[in-house]
């Protein structure tokens, strides 16, 4: 009985056509997998995973806001951030991390941002939540006060905020 040399596509039970997607989808996983390979590289995005400010400027416009910041009276204290992520959880400050990460690059990329960059609301609320955080000893008796809009984190309905009166605390005047 003489043997008959099987090709792996029977071996697979896939026919050529299915051999030819399998090859077609591999080549498509892997173009995307080098793709976002190299772009995860080229913006050192591991180092987004750290408290280091300079990650802040790998690869989009802050560097105003970075260069402000060396220069104010937070520089010793208070990294990006201490300021600019929640500290409830390690799972939401990672949700941030991640959010502003995505919105960021998106921006950047379709270069679809202001000039100067402007602060959302969300991120906002963060930075106020985590003054008030770290400041707790000064604010207590401010958060108690008889004004019940003292602490208004939007600003908007006339009551005062941390960023109200020292906007230029954590991002100073740039040298």
């Amino acid at each position: 009985m003489a043997k008959t040399k099987t090709s792996l596509a029977s071996k697979l039970s896939i026919g050529s056509a299915g051999l030819l997607s399998t090859a077609i989808v591999g080549a498509l996983v892997g173009a995307f997998g080098g793709a976002a390979g190299y772009t995860a590289h080229y913006a050192s995005a591991t180092s987004y995973l750290s408290e280091d400010p300079k990650a802040c400027i790998n690869c989009h416009i802050m560097n105003d806001q970075y260069n402000s910041w060396s220069s104010s009276s937070h520089h010793a204290r208070a990294t990006c951030n201490d300021c600019h992520v929640p500290h409830d959880s390690l799972v939401s400050k990672f949700y941030v991390k991640a959010e502003h990460g995505y919105r960021h690059s998106k921006r950047f990329t379709f270069q679809n941002f202001h000039e100067p960059i402007q602060i959302n609301q969300a991120s906002y609320d963060v930075v106020i939540d985590n003054c008030v955080r770290c400041h707790e000893e000064m604010t207590h008796d401010i958060r108690l006060a008889t004004h019940a809009n003292v602490i208004d984190k939007s600003g908007i309905s006339g009551g005062l905020n941390c960023i109200h009166c020292h906007a230029s605390v954590a991002h100073g005047p740039t040298r």
